[in-house]
C-alpha cells in the first residue's frame, strides 16, 4: 500500500514538473536579454531581469489592440457557441423525433474534418459575400468548428438527466423553454462550463484563419502580435517571450477559474440518474 502510494506521488510529481515547467521557462526567457538567450543559456537563470520586454511586448507589440480583439471574438465565439449548442444538444437528447442521432452522427463527424481543408473554399466564398476581413470572417468558422464536440459534450449530459424532472415541470404547466432555461441549464452548469474552456483555448490561440481571413491591423489578434518583433536583419527574441507571457495570462486565469467545474463536467453523464 505505501509503496503504490509512494509511486502515485512520484507519478504525480513528474506531471507537476513537466506541466509547470515550460512556465517557468517561459518566464525566465522572456526576461532574458538576446545576448542571453543566443549565447545558448536557454536553460539558466537570467544573469538581470530585463523588464525591458514587457515594455516592448506592450507597445511595440500593440499588445493592448490586439488583446482587445482576442477578447471580442472569443467572447462572441464563446457566446454563440454555448447558446447554439445547448438548443441543439437539447433538442436531439429530449425530443422524440427520428432525425436526433443522424443530426448527432452529422454533428460527430464535423469532429474530424480538417480545418486547413476548409481555408480555400471559405476565402472564395467570404469574398463573393463581401465579408472577408471582418469579424464576421472569424466569428463563422470559429462557432462552427467549436459546435461539434460542444453538442457532443452538451448532449450526453442531456441524455444521462431524468425524464421525471421534465414530466413535473409539465404537471406544473411549464412550457418546453421555461424548463430548459429553469431546470435543464442550472444543472448543465458543469458540461457548459467544460464547453466554455474547450472553446475559449483553441479560440483565443487560433491563427491560421486569421491569418488567412484578415488583413487589417486593427482587426488582427495576440497571435500577429509576436511577427512585430521579427524584422529583417533581427529577432527580439526576449520581447517575444515577454508577449507569450502576456499572451498566456487569460488562459492560464480562465482554466483556474473554471477548473472545478470542469472537473466535474468532464465525467458528467457517464452515470445515469
Amino acid at each position: 500500500m505505501k509503496i503504490g502510494r509512494k509511486f502515485m506521488w512520484l507519478v504525480l510529481s513528474a506531471l507537476l514538473v513537466t506541466q509547470v515547467y515550460p512556465l517557468v521557462w517561459l518566464l525566465l526567457y522572456s526576461l532574458k536579454s538576446n545576448e542571453e538567450i543566443l549565447s545558448g543559456g536557454i536553460l539558466k537563470f537570467p544573469k538581470a531581469l530585463k523588464w525591458s520586454n514587457y515594455h516592448d511586448a506592450i507597445y511595440t507589440g500593440n499588445y493592448g489592440q490586439y488583446f482587445t480583439n482576442s477578447v471580442f471574438v472569443t467572447a462572441v465565439t464563446v457566446l454563440f457557441t454555448l447558446l447554439l449548442a445547448s438548443m441543439v444538444a437539447y433538442a436531439i437528447a429530449r425530443f422524440d423525433w427520428k432525425w436526433g442521432n443522424p443530426v448527432l452522427l452529422i454533428f460527430i463527424i464535423g469532429m474530424m474534418i480538417p480545418l486547413q481543408s476548409t481555408l480555400l473554399p471559405l476565402v472564395v466564398v467570404f469574398k463573393k459575400i463581401r465579408i472577408l476581413d471582418s469579424y464576421i470572417s472569424l466569428l463563422l468558422p470559429y462557432v462552427a468548428f467549436a459546435l461539434p464536440i460542444a453538442v457532443f459534450v452538451l448532449a450526453t449530459f442531456f441524455k444521462s438527466i431524468p425524464r421525471e424532472m421534465e414530466e413535473s415541470a409539465s404537471i406544473d404547466g411549464a412550457s418546453v423553454n421555461r424548463t430548459f432555461l429553469s431546470i435543464i441549464v442550472p444543472l448543465a452548469v458543469p458540461p457548459l462550463m467544460t464547453v466554455t474552456i474547450l472553446t475559449f483555448i483553441p479560440t483565443w490561440n487560433e491563427y491560421i484563419m486569421a491569418a488567412t481571413f484578415i488583413s487589417t491591423d486593427s482587426l488582427k489578434t495576440l497571435p500577429f502580435g509576436v511577427y512585430s518583433f521579427v524584422g529583417k536583419f533581427t529577432t527580439n527574441f526576449g520581447a517575444i517571450g515577454a508577449y507569450l507571457v502576456l499572451a498566456s495570462l487569460p488562459v492560464i486565469l480562465v482554466y483556474f477559474l473554471l477548473s472545478e467545474k470542469i472537473a466535474k463536467g468532464m465525467v458528467a453523464g457517464a452515470v445515469k440518474g
